[in-house]
């Protein structure tokens, strides 16, 4: 039984790291371990791409013939396939990669005009706005594979995950102010991934940066030649990927915790989570491991 479905039948509570979410239970649910890709309750066009193997889940934005805009449909898609088996023990890491010249070009501007009304654009920046908290709440890391232009929420997606390997010819941008709708949105990942006043000038001006701008500001982890990208993000991956899953869930929780804490408060719930990490098996048996001079043997 798909786990959503289970603590719906058995009125079990919501997974902690779903619940940090303000919106929490999402309407988009896990699938069975027999489905080959997760499945929304409504029959909507599938624009992402999914496959997985050695613990790493590719996702790909599938939709380069309208720059891979994050439409309410894609935005399901992709939240969809981020959730799917989520607490699997078979899931390591997530890499998020798109189809096509542009990463993603951000919101459908022909989804946001008078016609569709208040309801309709409410729904479409709150499951924006779960998607990037998904990435962050999610037990595994996800990385964001950027070869191309990322614009508003499509940087404000680089700008949500763990980490983000870019090709040199990619580029960013928060170009909303151009067209009179201010980027609001994107600013909050944008806003906790760069300086202030980086991201301000970003936001004030639309201009876009460059990969290797974004590096130096800390928007994105690292920026590689086109032809090697593919394989510094595997190559990343599957560092991650041969680590404990418990031991890095627990780390990853830990780090967006304490980060907006006081250096005290920090430094307590650092100490109690490395105290629960002792705890954990893989955290004993990668101490034993080391000292009897062996590789550790993972329980996941």
């Amino acid at each position: 039984m798909a786990l959503v479905a289970g603590l719906r039948a058995f009125g079990a509570k919501w997974p902690s790291w779903l619940r940090r979410s303000p919106w929490a239970p999402l309407s988009a649910g896990f699938c069975s371990p027999g489905s080959a890709r997760p499945a929304g309750p409504e029959s909507e066009p599938r624009l992402t791409s999914t496959r997985q193997q050695d613990g790493i889940r590719n996702i790909v934005l599938s939709n380069p013939r309208r720059r891979n805009v994050l439409s309410l449909a894609m935005l399901k898609s992709l939240r969809s396939d981020i959730l799917h088996e989520a607490e699997s023990e078979d899931l390591k890491v997530i890499i998020i990669s798109a189809e096509g010249p542009v990463f993603s070009s951000g919101h459908d501007l022909k989804e946001l005009t008078g016609a569709q009304g208040r309801d309709y654009h409410t729904e479409v920046f709150q499951t924006c706005s779960e998607v990037m908290m998904l990435i962050q709440n999610h037990p595994v890391p996800i990385i964001a594979m950027v070869n191309g232009l990322a614009t508003a929420a499509g940087c404000q997606l680089v700008a949500s995950c763990d980490i983000a390997v870019a090709s040199d010819k990619s580029s960013f941008a928060t170009p909303g102010v151009n067209v009179g709708l201010f980027c609001s949105t994107p600013a909050v990942a944008l806003g906790r991934a760069v300086p202030r006043k980086v991201a301000l000038e970003m936001l004030f001006t639309g201009e876009p940066i460059s990969a290797q701008e974004a590096l130096r500001h800390g928007l994105i982890s690292k920026v590689v030649p086109e032809e090697q990208l593919e394989e510094e993000a595997t190559r990343i991956a599957k560092k991650i990927a041969s680590l404990s899953r418990s031991v890095v869930a627990l780390g990853k929780a830990t780090f967006y915790k304490q980060l907006p804490q006081d250096l005290s408060t920090a430094y307590f719930l650092a100490s109690q989570a490395m105290v629960d990490n002792l705890t954990l098996k893989d955290g004993q048996e990668g101490i034993e491991a080391f000292i009897q001079k062996r590789r550790p043997v993972w329980s996941h």
